[in-house]
C-alpha cells in the first residue's frame, strides 16, 4: 500500500518553499519560518502601498524641476492646468518633461 503523507508534512513543505532565501532559523525551523513568512507578507503589502506614494513624489519633483526652468512654480503650473481643463496626470507630464522637452514647452506656453 502507498504511503500517505500527513497534512502537516505537506504544509511544512509549502512553508519551506516560501522561506527559501531566508537566513538561519527562519529558513530551517517551522515555527520561526511561519512567523517570518507572516512578517514578509505584511512588509510586502505595506511596500505596495508605499511604492505608489514614492512614485507620485518622484513625478512631482521632476515636474517641479522642469517647470522652474520655464519660470513657474509647481503649484501655479498645476493650478493653471486645472483652470484650463487640461487633464494630463503627473506621471505622463513628467515623462513628457524628460523625454520630449519641446512638447513640454508647448504645454507651458498654452497655459500662459
Amino acid at each position: 500500500m502507498a504511503r500517505i503523507k500527513s497534512r502537516a508534512a505537506i504544509k511544512h513543505k509549502k512553508l519551506k518553499k516560501e522561506t527559501k532565501g531566508f537566513r538561519q532559523a527562519r529558513r530551517t525551523r517551522i515555527k520561526a519560518g511561519k512567523e517570518a513568512v507572516l512578517h514578509a507578507g505584511q512588509y510586502a503589502y505595506i511596500g505596495r502601498k508605499l511604492r505608489k506614494r514614492d512614485f507620485r513624489a518622484l513625478w512631482i519633483m521632476r515636474l517641479n524641476a522642469a517647470v522652474r526652468e520655464h519660470g513657474l512654480s509647481y503649484s501655479k503650473f498645476i493650478g493653471s492646468l486645472k483652470k484650463n481643463k487640461i487633464e494630463i496626470d503627473r506621471k505622463i507630464l513628467s515623462a513628457i518633461a524628460i523625454s520630449d522637452p519641446k512638447t513640454f514647452k508647448e504645454i507651458i506656453s498654452k497655459l500662459k
